[in-house]
Formats: structure tokens, sequence, C-alpha cells
């Protein structure tokens, strides 16, 4: 072999060889410190985007898992407040059924219709207070527009003397009543409405009008309003309810396709006006008998209410259930492909490590070995 001085050839494959070691070195220390693989696109590309693409639908599996048991939350609220309803009317049917008998004072028949009508309060009031995450759960229980019965309507039909409507207005607290005198109209009551607005009793949102024939008081926005007349000429005041509804979403972060599901719940209006209760009394025994079969209606209305809040509870909680099994096979799947095997890196850390050493040295050696040259030209 020639010897030469103007390449170390020697000292060029050592550094080399030195240069790899340190950067493998630093590659299994950074896996060590991190617990992963893969680091970076250039440790495993393919195997990144995998990783990737595992961790968005375990990122978007977890929180359905979340929105479902937010809505197990709300409709269990729910189910227990219609099982208080559900109480309230029973104690409703008793009452009911001893008004139903002759033979009560006028008195008596008082007091049954008192403790009645503080059944249809509460059960008005549990409507209106029963909240979860601060929205009401029944949010329709309160009505924001009541049509007349009565057809053929207009700004001149008379209201009978000494009859009465009485508007309930739950945005400002206030009470309006009409009283109707001789000659009094239709037109005559939308114009102390638009004064009862005007001097705060009612929101700045009720109006009262007729249209198509028919009286309608409405809120367009605010709490709700309740309205009760005994004017035949209007007839009973029929409000206008609509239905909430829970609509959970679970997916696994995928834009299109069946993993995507939305499971909505329908939860009816809870108020004595959306289980026709509002025009029942007990203050004779005819009222009795036509109340006790209103409130038979309620009561079956509010159980196969409960019925269905109770078979969306069963499908979600049966969501959660799956769910859970696809994030933990999905994290396995994750698991296996990015985190580090901690035996395995600590075995390449301690041959780099050893090959750092005997590189640094023969590195040395190799430097060296270039000075024999000099002794030839002593």
């Amino acid at each position: 072999m020639a010897l030469t001085v103007l390449n170390n050839i020697a000292s060029m494959t050592a550094e080399s060889a030195l240069s790899n070691t340190q950067a493998n070195l630093q590659k299994t220390l950074t896996q060590l410190s991190t617990g992963l693989k893969i680091n970076s696109g250039s440790d495993d590309a393919a195997g990144l985007s995998i990783a990737s693409g595992l961790n968005a639908n375990i990122a978007a599996l977890t929180q359905s898992q979340q929105n479902a048991s937010n809505g197990i939350g709300l409709l269990q609220t729910a189910d227990g407040a219609l099982s208080q309803v559900t109480t309230l009317l029973n104690r409703a049917v008793t009452l009911a059924t001893e008004g139903s008998t002759s033979g009560l004072t006028s008195s008596q028949s008082s007091a049954l219709n008192t403790e009645y009508q503080s059944i249809l309060t509460e059960i008005n009031q549990i409507g209106q207070a029963t909240n979860f995450n601060g929205s009401n759960v029944f949010s329709s229980n309160a009505p924001k527009s009541f049509t007349s019965t009565q057809a053929s309507i207009t700004d001149a039909t008379v209201l009978a003397a000494n009859t009465t409507v009485t508007i309930s207005d739950s945005s400002t607290g206030g009470t309006f009543v009409f009283n109707a005198g001789t000659g009094s109209t239709v037109g005559a009551l939308n114009t102390a409405i638009t004064a009862a607005v005007t001097d705060g009793t009612l929101s700045s949102t009720v109006t009262g009008s007729d249209a198509s024939g028919s009286e309608v008081i409405a809120e367009t926005a605010g709490s709700g309003i309740s309205v009760s007349t005994n004017a035949a000429g209007l007839g009973p005041m029929v409000a206008a309810t609509t239905n909430d509804t829970s609509t959970v979403y679970l997916g696994d972060g995928t834009t299109t396709g069946a993993a995507n599901t939305q499971i909505t719940t329908t939860i009816d209006a809870l108020s004595s006006t959306s289980l026709n209760l509002n025009t029942t009394d007990l203050s004779n025994s005819a009222d009795a008998t036509t109340a006790l079969n209103a409130i038979t209606t309620a009561i079956n209305q509010v159980s196969a209410q409960r019925g269905v809040i109770g078979a969306s509870v069963n499908r979600l909680t049966a969501a959660t259930n799956v769910m859970s099994d696809q994030v933990n096979n999905l994290q396995s799947a994750a698991n296996s492909i990015q985190d580090a095997d901690v035996g395995k890196t600590v075995a390449n850390m301690t041959q780099y490590n050893v090959l750092q050493s005997t590189g640094m040295a023969a590195l040395q050696q190799s430097n060296q070995a270039q000075q024999a040259v000099l002794k030839l030209v002593q």
C-alpha cells in the first residue's frame, strides 16, 4: 500500500462511520425521550400517515362518546321531570275521581279544584324550569301564539259584555286583563293589547290581530305568553306549540359514509296546555268527569314520551359501548405503528454508545498513523 499525506482515507472512513453512529444514537435518544418510534416524516413516511389517520379517528370517536354522554344526561333529565309529572297526574286522577261523584258540597268541590289547579301550575313550572347545561329541556313549553277557536272573526266582532281576555307575559312578568264592556269589539281588544305593550305590561313583541277569520294573540320573541278567555265570541284560545329535538352527532372523523350517525329524539312540549288540561277544572261533578278523561289521556301521553326517551337512552348507551371498543382497537393499532419498543431501543442505544467509543478511538488511531510518514524524511 502506498504511503501518502494528501488524503487520510482511514481517518475519513472512521469519521464517516462515527458521524452515522452519532446520528443513530441521537435518533435513539429522541425515541426514548418521546416514547415514539416515529418522530418525523423521515423516520417512516407511510407509518406516520397511517398513524395520523388512526389518531384522527380516535379523537373523533372520543368526542362522540362525550356527545353521547351529554345526550344521555339531557334525556335522563327530561325523563326525571316527566316521572314527577306522572306522580302529579296520578294525584290529579284521585282528585278528579273524588270530584266526579255526586253529593259534594260546593266548598268541597272548590277545595278539590284548588289543589287540582295547583297541580297544573306545578306541571307548567316543571316545563319552564327543567334545564340541562343552561338550556331548557322542554324548550317549547311556553307557547308563543294563541288562536281563537271561533271562525269569521273581524275587528268588528262584538264580545259579550263582562267577558274577559287575560294575557300573562313571562318576559315582563306582567298580566293584562281586557274587560269587555257593552259593544266592545275584537278591534278594541287589539288596541288595548297595543296600549299594554306601550305601558310595559306586555313585551314589545306581543301582538293581537285578526287574520283569516281568526283572532291571533302572539309573541314573536321572548319567554312565552299564556292566554285565557271566557268570551264566547273567541272561544277557548288554542296554543300553538312545537316539539323540541335532541340531536347527538356520532362519527369516526370521516367526512362521509355510514360511520357518521345522528341520533335525534323528539321531546314534546311540557305544559298543562300541551297536555290539553289547561281548560279543565273540578268545579262540579260533570267537569270533574271531563277532567278525568283528559287526565287519563295526559298520563298515556307522558308515558309514551318516556318510552321514546328511554329507547333513545338505550340506543346512545349501545353506541357508546361500540365506540369504546373502536377506540381501544384503533389505539392498539396506532401504538403498534408509532410507539417505540423500549427494550429494543435501549439495546440500540447501548450498541451505538459502544460504537461511538470505538469510533472515536479508531479516528484517533487513524490520525496518528499518518505521523509514520515523517520518519521517512528525517
